[in-house]
C-alpha cells in the first residue's frame, strides 16, 4: 500500500530505505483515484517510533492511504520535540469537521491511572464519540483498546499482579469473522501492559465478540458493531526491539522489571529477540483497511447517509 505522508516526515526515509512503498504529497496529488483517509491519535510517549510503526504496519495493501496524525490539545507531550509535534500534528480542533475512512487511536503509558485521571480523558471521550460520526470503522490500540471498551461499553480495566510483557501463543476464536482472515490457529503477539479488561466480563457482553485470546495474556482481539469498533489488546505494530527498549529503560530506572517473557533466546537479554509476530501483525492490518475501511467506507465520505446517527 502506497503510505502518503508529509515530504519531510523524518520517519519517510527510514521507511524508504526498507523499501516501504513511501509516497509523497505532490506525487499523491497527480494520481486520479481516491485515497484512503486515516487518522492516528499517537498517544503513545515517542510519537516518532510509533509513528514508524503504525506507517509500516499499513503498507501492505495497494490501496493509496493519506495518513493523518492528530494530537491532544489538553496535554504537553514530554518525550518527543514540540517542533515535531508541532509541524506533523494536527489538533483535533482542526479536523473535527472532516471525516475518515478510518481512525487508530494508540496505547498510552497511563495504565495504572483510573481513567478519569488522566488529563486529557474529557478530550479523549470528544474523540470517541466523534468516531461514531465521522469514522468508518476505529481501531484501538492496548491502553486506546481498554479506553475504548469502558467509555462505549463501560467495561473498567483491573490492575494485574505484576506487569504482563513478552509475547505470548494465542488462538483464533472465530473463524468466520474477515480480521482473522488468513490467521493461523495458534499465532504469537506481543503484550506490555499492567491491566486487563477481565475476560470474563467480555465474554458475557453481547455486544462484543471475541476473536483471539490467549491462556496467558486474556483477551488479544474483539471487536463490536459489525467492525465499526475494533479492539486490540496487545501489540502488534512492535518492532524486534521494542520490547527490549522497554525492559532496559526500566532496568536503568532501579524497577527491576521481570524479563520479558517467550522474547528472548533463553531467557538472556544479551541476546537478540526472535521476531515471532510479524506477519500475522500485517495481516490484521491489512484485514482492518482491506475488509472494515476500504469495503466499508462510502466513496464520498461527505454524503448525507454516511455515517451512522
Amino acid at each position: 500500500m502506497p503510505i502518503r505522508v508529509q515530504n519531510d516526515l523524518p520517519v519517510k526515509e527510514i521507511l524508504e530505505q526498507e523499501n516501504i512503498f513511501v509516497m509523497d504529497e505532490y506525487r499523491a496529488a497527480h494520481q486520479d483515484i481516491r485515497p484512503l483517509s486515516i487518522g492516528l491519535l499517537n498517544l503513545m510517549p515517542l510519537k516518532e517510533d510509533t509513528e514508524l510503526q503504525i506507517l509500516r504496519s499499513l503498507s501492505n495493501t495497494p490501496i493509496q492511504v493519506d495518513v493523518t496524525f492528530v494530537r491532544m490539545t489538553s496535554h504537553v507531550s514530554k518525550n518527543t520535540s514540540t517542533s515535531h509535534i508541532y509541524k506533523f500534528y494536527e489538533p483535533f480542533e482542526n479536523i473535527r469537521e472532516k471525516k475518515f475512512d478510518g481512525f487508530i487511536i494508540t496505547g498510552a503509558p497511563v495504565e495504572q491511572m483510573s481513567f478519569e485521571e488522566v488529563d486529557y480523558w474529557d478530550e479523549l471521550v470528544k474523540i470517541m464519540e466523534w468516531t461514531k460520526t465521522n469514522v468508518t470503522s476505529t481501531l484501538h490500540l492496548c491502553w486506546g483498546a481498554q479506553a475504548g471498551i469502558y467509555h462505549h461499553y463501560g467495561i473498567n480495566k483491573t490492575e494485574l499482579p505484576k506487569k504482563l510483557s513478552g509475547v505470548y501463543r494465542h488462538r483464533v476464536r472465530n473463524r468466520k469473522i474477515p480480521l482473522v482472515r488468513g490467521f493461523d490457529d495458534v499465532f504469537m503477539a506481543p503484550h506490555s501492559r499492567h491491566t486487563e479488561v477481565p475476560q470474563e466480563l467480555l465474554e458475557a457482553d453481547e455486544r462484543i465478540t471475541i476473536l483471539a485470546d490467549s491462556r496467558q495474556a486474556g483477551i488479544f482481539l474483539c471487536m463490536a458493531e459489525d467492525g465499526r469498533q475494533i479492539f486490540v489488546m496487545g501489540h502488534p505494530e512492535y518492532d524486534r526491539m521494542t520490547l527490549d527498549s522497554e525492559y532496559k529503560r526500566d532496568m536503568g530506572r532501579g524497577l527491576n522489571p521481570q524479563i520479558p517473557e517467550n522474547y528472548y533466546p533463553d531467557d538472556d537479554p544479551e541476546n537478540k529477540p526472535v521476531l515471532t509476530w510479524r506477519s500475522h501483525a500485517n495481516n490484521l492490518y491489512t484485514n482492518w483497511v482491506n475488509y472494515y475501511v476500504y469495503q466499508a467506507t462510502p466513496y464520498d465520505l461527505y454524503g448525507e447517509s454516511s455515517y451512522k446517527k
